[in-house]
């Protein structure tokens, strides 16, 4: 057994060293000491050297467990570096000749201490490190999650239904007292408290729900990925490494990670739907219009709908008793799957939602001539662009530097979208929305939330937003409401089935949704 004093990092001070040496395997500290430094470089190929190959080495932190070398290397590709820290003390538990296992105290610079317990094996050209588990201070506030938080930000104003739930609500509603920041810091610093919250947030308090706090949204909703370029991605603990979708990235994670129970969003092209795709969340976007977005601000309005997230059916359903108008119980029709759309996904997410449809749902195959899927996908991008231009353009026309990237793109090009071109676009998202409403007729059609899992952080993700929009749209451009549920891939990564309903058929859809949780178990 034994110890060593602190340093500063990547440096063992000399009296330590000597002990060390004479007290644990010979080369075990200079490997350690190599991966500090190459740790505070960001010397990947050094990292990964000083890593044990193969599909069993480990990594886990509070974002998750990572398994298989070349899953840690791909999270360390898309991270930027560790934050910078010293080790104060290291403590060594020698178990063999070729194992031993290092515990080290950190000392992050932005203070607090930090714990990295590494189980190190010899391997022919060294010493390598086969499992590894980093503890960070624990963050006052999760900037990637939250905006504003309390404990709870606002109380329940009745007991109801909702008593002892909490609510992470998305930086677009309008919470009293508190700014829309619509995820852009210059819009949080232009905007005004508001003076009453968004019908939505009355609705959830007034059934007894507390407001946990404000969460983060990608720029102006505007995205599916929940990439922030100002506040960073937010965790997705059931997929380390990977984004957690947007553009209720921050809700989406509350819940997953258990900070709030329900996670308030809005849904326009998938954003409700994707998180929780990503992250194995139950999500719901009603039928168009039988929720109110008062005090929400907008992207497209004609698309726009609220939204929730929870980590079960139950809750999802009890949400949508407060939310949705008053109907008469009818069960659903018959559950539809079609090949076609399943081969818009990857095949490894379109096996699993396959299997749901016919095991669990009793969906029957049918086939859909989609040839003109892409002109209606084009005709809702084109008027969404549109409307989300009208709704922010005046405002952000001197302000676009002020967008990340990809969402600068998007409104750039919604900029250039002429009166015409809205216009046509509309006529062909009415079109399309009779079709799609007398294809579904009475049944469900059961398709993949999102074309693929969630993607690791860092990759491109043009072709997989065009792909999952081409199954997100059908809601979109039908106004009908969706429920994603969520299973899993061969390899455990999350991903969801969605169950589209006909128009007004909220409640029947989430009672199904809830009847189907509970044969699984």
């Amino acid at each position: 057994m034994s110890s060593v004093g602190s340093g500063p990092v990547g440096t063992p001070d000399e009296h330590s060293a000597t002990d060390l040496r004479a007290g644990a395997a010979d080369g075990l500290m200079d490997a350690f000491w190599a991966y500090e430094r190459a740790l505070m470089t960001d010397d990947l190929d050094a990292l990964d050297r000083l890593f044990a190959p193969g599909p069993a080495t480990l990594r886990g932190d509070t974002d998750g467990l990572l398994v298989g070398h070349d899953r840690i290397r791909d999270f360390r590709q898309g991270r930027g570096g560790a934050p910078p820290r010293r080790v104060v003390r290291v403590h060594v538990r020698p178990i063999d000749a070729d194992h031993a296992l290092v515990v080290a105290v950190t000392e992050p610079e932005g203070g607090g201490r930090g714990l990295q317990t590494q189980l190190w094996q010899r391997a022919p050209a060294g010493w390598v490190v086969s499992a590894a588990h980093v503890t960070l201070p624990v963050p006052a506030l999760d900037t990637r999650i939250w905006r504003v938080v309390g404990d709870p930000l606002v109380p329940a104003t009745a007991a109801g239904a909702l008593t002892g739930q909490s609510v992470a609500v998305k930086d677009l509603y309008a919470v009293a007292g508190q700014r829309v920041g619509a995820g852009n810091p210059a819009r949080i610093a232009a905007a005004r408290p508001e003076p009453r919250h968004a019908a939505a947030v009355e609705a959830l308090l007034a059934a007894g729900a507390d407001l946990r706090g404000i969460a983060r949204t990608d720029e102006f909703a505007y995205s599916l990925a929940g990439t922030n370029v100002h506040t960073g991605t937010a965790p997705n603990p059931q997929a380390p490494g990977r984004i957690s979708g947007g553009s209720s990235s921050g809700p989406a994670s509350a819940v997953s990670l258990g900070h709030a129970t329900i996670g308030l969003g809005t849904d326009t092209g998938g954003s409700i739907r994707v998180p929780a795709s990503y992250q194995g969340l139950f999500g719901f976007r009603p039928t168009h219009g039988v929720v109110s977005t008062d005090g929400v601000l907008p992207l497209a309005p004609s698309f726009d709908t609220v939204g929730w997230l929870t980590r079960d059916a139950a809750l999802l359903a009890t949400v949508g008793d407060v939310l949705l108008p008053p109907a008469p119980d009818r069960a659903c029709g018959e559950a539809v799957v079609v090949p076609e759309l399943l081969a818009l996904a990857h095949p490894e997410v379109a096996a699993p939602v396959e299997a749901y449809a016919r095991d669990r749902a009793g969906g029957v195959r049918e086939s859909w001539q989609l040839t003109e899927l892409p002109a209606w996908l084009t005709a809702f991008q084109t008027r969404q662009a549109w409307e989300a231009w009208q709704a922010h353009g005046e405002w952000l026309a001197p302000r676009l530097h002020t967008l990340g990237a990809d969402v600068r793109g998007r409104f750039e090009m919604a900029s250039r979208v002429s009166e015409d071109d809205a216009a046509r676009a509309a006529e062909q998202v009415a079109v399309a929305r009779r079709r799609i409403r007398e294809t579904v007729g009475d049944r469900v059609l059961v398709l993949p939330s999102a074309s693929s899992v969630a993607p690791r952080v860092g990759q491109g993700l043009t072709d997989i937003r065009h792909s999952t929009m081409q199954l997100t749209c059908l809601a979109g451009i039908g106004g009908l409401p969706a429920v994603s549920v969520p299973t899993a891939t061969a390899d455990g990564l999350p991903c969801g089935v969605c169950l589209i309903a006909p128009a007004d058929r909220d409640r029947d859809l989430l009672r199904l949704a809830a009847e189907l949780a509970v044969a699984k178990r």
